[in-house]
């Protein structure tokens, strides 16, 4: 039996010459960079540089917290909780209503800091049912009245707050289709079954009839009304307007059309607009202008936690004189099914925005942290020091 020895044929070594030369791309480039040999400066933290740093730390944080806290001094606020007004002995007489006090909980006055410290009579509400009115979103209104402690310079916002209503659930957030709202004529095989399932189509007559808008955002848009503030006091009488417009944020209305491009048999209104459109869509009760309506267009802008508030109106020239004031309310909008409240909020601003004292406080705290930070670590240097090496014993400083 004899042995042969396989000679390596001239392609096999220069394939492997190949290999290798092949894998040498993967060694980085011998730079200063790709080697990483910059120069680099690494910061010793010793006693005598972080204990000062906690210092300085804390005397810039304190005059920022009083510059902060300043500022939503400077705003004043008023918030009246409406929620339980229709539980109260309806009047169907909007002229001489019976008025009930608000107990202190359902209202509060944060005024600004210059204010009188005076006492504030409580707001008292009315409740008011007028099954007869032709206008179905008129018949259950709630009058309240309430002062005005002090004149209010302008510019004057009035909102609308809810709580416990989650605007932010994922659910809730992605269901409307952006295509319709800008006015195409979104095919009913496109909607059904899509982002704005369940309201995506409804069964009319025996005929599947496109929902528009659609969407649970759209079917729960807040639709209590409020009228104007009309002066009860009695030496003087007056009223004082808020604009709807200008309430919704720069560059909203580009999302939304003027007018649809479905015909009036094509589609029908949110289950909740019914209210607004008892008959559907018709040519005298034609579908909402969407580019104009920026109380529809705030409430698309979903809130992130579930008390929030929404602008309804402004005044941007007129000051809010000292009185008593009343509102009329539509109360169309349910919240305590779901165990939520409803309020109105009459505010100003200041150059910090609106009432809103938790960033100022927040700064007070870090400043405070800060310093007793830096004191207590100065008091631990001076009782018991603690030995640092010798840092010129290290690498760079060789």
């Amino acid at each position: 039996m004899a042995l042969f020895n396989r000679r390596k044929k001239p392609d096999d070594d220069s394939n492997a010459e190949q290999k290798k030369e092949k894998g040498g791309w993967r060694r980085p480039a011998n730079t200063a960079f790709k080697q990483q040999r910059l120069k680099a400066w690494q910061p010793i933290l010793t006693p005598k540089t972080v204990i000062p740093t906690f210092f300085i730390l804390g005397i810039l944080f304190a005059p920022i917290a009083a510059l902060l806290i300043w500022g939503s001094d400077q705003v004043s606020e008023m918030t009246i909780d409406y929620t339980k007004c229709d539980t109260l002995t309806p009047s169907s007489d909007a002229s001489s209503p019976s008025f009930t006090k608000l107990s202190s909980s359902d209202y509060s006055y944060r005024l600004r800091s210059s204010a009188s410290s005076a006492s504030i009579s409580p707001p008292q509400y009315a409740f008011v049912q007028n099954s007869s009115s032709a206008d179905p979103s008129t018949r259950n209104q709630c009058i309240v009245q309430f002062d005005v402690p002090l004149k209010l310079d302008h510019n004057v916002f009035l909102y609308y707050k809810l709580t416990n209503f989650f605007q932010n659930h994922r659910r809730y957030v992605k269901s409307l289709d952006t295509d319709q709202l800008r006015g195409k004529a979104v095919s009913h095989s496109t909607i059904s079954g899509g982002a704005c399932k369940p309201l995506d189509v409804k069964k009319v007559n025996g005929s599947d009839k496109i929902i528009f808008p659609c969407g649970l955002i759209a079917n729960s848009v807040f639709n209590d009304t409020f009228s104007n503030l009309t002066l009860v006091s009695s030496s003087s009488s007056g009223t004082y307007t808020f604009s709807e417009k200008g309430i919704a944020w720069p560059g909203e209305a580009k999302k939304y059309t003027s007018k649809t491009k479905y015909s009036l048999d094509q589609i029908v209104p949110p289950p909740n607009w019914a209210l607004r459109y008892p008959d559907g869509y018709t040519d005298a009760n034609p579908p909402p202008d969407l580019k104009n309506d920026e109380h529809f267009q705030n409430w698309m802008r979903t809130a992130g936690l579930p008390t929030f508030t929404k602008l309804y109106g402004r005044n941007d020239h007129d000051d809010l004189e000292a009185g008593t004031y009343q509102m009329t309310i539509n109360m169309n909008f349910p919240v305590r099914p779901y165990k939520g409240t409803k309020s109105i909020v009459i505010s100003t601003v200041s150059w910090i925005g609106g009432k809103n004292p938790f960033l100022g406080w927040a700064y007070v705290g870090a400043s405070a942290l800060f310093i007793l930070l830096g004191i207590l670590g100065t008091i631990r240097h001076v009782v018991k020091p603690r030995r640092l090496g010798d840092m010129s014993l290290l690498s760079w400083n060789r």
